[in-house]
C-alpha cells in the first residue's frame, strides 16, 4: 500500500474527513496505519533515513493470561498486500500464559506500522472469546446466545459478537456478527412490542402468526404480571406451538433468581407444559448460569459479561534482526519454539 503512513509529515498531512458521520476507523484508515501509535511512524522515519527500514526481523506475540485465540482472520486482512510470513495457533484455540500465540517474519517496513492494530486485534477478540468460553463451560449442553452488542460501540460489535461465537457462544443476536461465521441471528422481540401492544397474549399470538415457520417461538413473560402468571397465559394460548418463555426481569424487582425459575418449571409442568423452555438472559456470569441452570434454566442470553470482558494484553518481541538472535533486558534472544504454531501466510 504506497498511502501508509510512514513519516510525521504524513501524519501532520493526514486529516479525517469532516463530513464524517462516526468516528470509528475505517477499514482503510486501519491499514493505512491511521489508527497506529505515532511513535512506530517515528521509528519508521529513522530508519528509512538509515536504510534500515527493510530490515529483515523476526518477532514473536504472547499472551499476558491464559485465554482462547481469536482475531487471525483480521491479522490475516492486515497483512494481505505484505511479504510476510506469518505462524499462529489456530482460531479457537486455547492458550497458556507468556505462550507464543503467533510469529511474524519480514521487512520492518511491512510490520512495524501495524503493531499496535495487530496486538488491539488479537486483544480484544481473544478477550471477548474466552469469556464467551467461560460462559459456555458452565452451561454445559444448554444453549449460551450473544446478546452484547448494545453494550459496545456499533463499529466493534460484530467483531465482539464473531469473536463470542469462536470462543463457544451456540448464537449471537448482531446481524452482522452472526453473517460473518456464516450463522442467522438469534432473537425474538423485546419489551418495547409488549409496551406498544399493551398485552403478552397478545403479542405472543402475533409473533406466531407474523413469523416464518422455522422461528423459535420464545415469549418474553416478564414485562406485565408475573412472570409465572404470564408463562401460563402464553403456554395456554399457543400449546404446542410455543417453544419456550424468556425471563428478563429487571434488577429492580430481584432480576432472575433460582426459585422463580422452580416455579415456573413446576407449573409450566403441572399444567402439562413441560415441553416449554425456559430462557434467562439478564446480567449473566458463570456463577448465576450454574445456580440457573441447576434451577431447571434450559438457555440463557449473556450480554455484558462478554462484551465487557477485559482485553488479554498481548506482547509482541522482535527476537530477530537480520537473522541474529535479539532480545530487550529481561527475555531470552532468539525466538521461542512452540510446536502448535502453524504457518498460516
Amino acid at each position: 500500500m504506497g498511502n501508509k503512513l510512514m513519516t510525521l509529515a504524513q501524519v501532520s498531512a493526514f486529516q479525517p474527513a469532516q463530513e464524517r458521520k462516526l468516528f470509528s476507523a475505517q477499514h482503510e484508515e486501519i491499514r493505512q496505519g491511521a489508527t497506529t501509535d505515532v511513535y512506530f511512524v517515528k521509528t519508521q522515519e529513522i530508519l528509512e533515513k538509515y536504510d534500515l527500514n527493510d530490515t529483515i526481523v523476526a518477532a514473536e506475540i504472547f499472551a499476558r493470561r491464559a485465554g482462547v485465540l481469536a482475531g487471525v482472520p483480521e491479522v490475516l486482512g492486515l497483512f494481505a498486500e505484505s511479504s510476510v510470513e506469518i505462524w499462529s495457533l489456530q482460531e479457537g484455540q486455547a492458550f497458556a500464559p507468556k505462550e507464543v500465540v503467533m510469529q511474524i517474519r519480514g521487512k520492518y517496513s511491512e510490520i512495524g506500522i501495524y503493531e499496535t492494530p495487530l496486538l488491539g486485534i488479537l486483544a480484544s477478540s481473544s478477550g471477548w472469546a474466552s469469556a464467551a468460553q467461560e460462559a459456555k463451560t458452565v452451561a454445559g449442553d444448554k444453549p449460551v446466545l450473544c446478546f452484547g452488542a448494545r453494550h459496545v460501540h456499533p463499529a466493534v460489535a460484530p467483531v465482539m459478537e464473531r469473536a463470542a461465537l469462536i470462543g463457544g457462544a451456540d448464537g449471537a443476536s448482531c446481524i452482522l456478527g452472526a453473517k460473518l461465521l456464516g450463522q442467522e441471528p438469534a432473537g425474538t422481540v423485546p419489551h418495547a412490542i409488549f409496551l406498544i401492544m399493551g398485552d403478552s397474549v397478545k403479542v405472543a399470538k402475533a409473533y406466531h402468526e407474523t413469523m416464518p415457520s422455522g422461528e423459535p417461538r420464545t415469549v418474553l413473560v416478564d414485562t406485565f404480571k408475573d412472570e409465572a402468571e404470564e408463562a401460563l397465559r402464553v403456554a395456554e394460548a399457543l400449546g404446542s406451538n410455543l417453544q419456550g418463555i424468556r425471563l428478563d426481569t429487571p434488577s429492580e424487582r430481584g432480576g432472575v433468581t433460582p426459585e422463580l425459575v422452580k416455579e415456573i418449571r413446576g407449573r409450566l409442568n403441572q399444567k402439562g407444559f413441560s415441553h416449554v423452555q425456559i430462557f434467562v438472559s439478564g446480567g449473566l456470569t458463570p456463577e448465576k448460569i450454574n445456580l440457573l441452570k441447576e434451577a431447571g434454566a434450559d438457555a440463557f442470553g449473556v450480554g455484558s459479561y462478554i462484551s465487557a470482558a477485559a482485553p488479554i494484553d498481548m506482547t509482541m518481541d522482535i527476537k530477530e534482526v537480520a537473522g541474529k538472535p535479539v532480545a530487550k533486558r529481561g527475555r531470552i534472544p532468539g525466538l521461542r519454539p512452540n510446536q502448535r504454531l502453524c504457518k498460516i501466510k
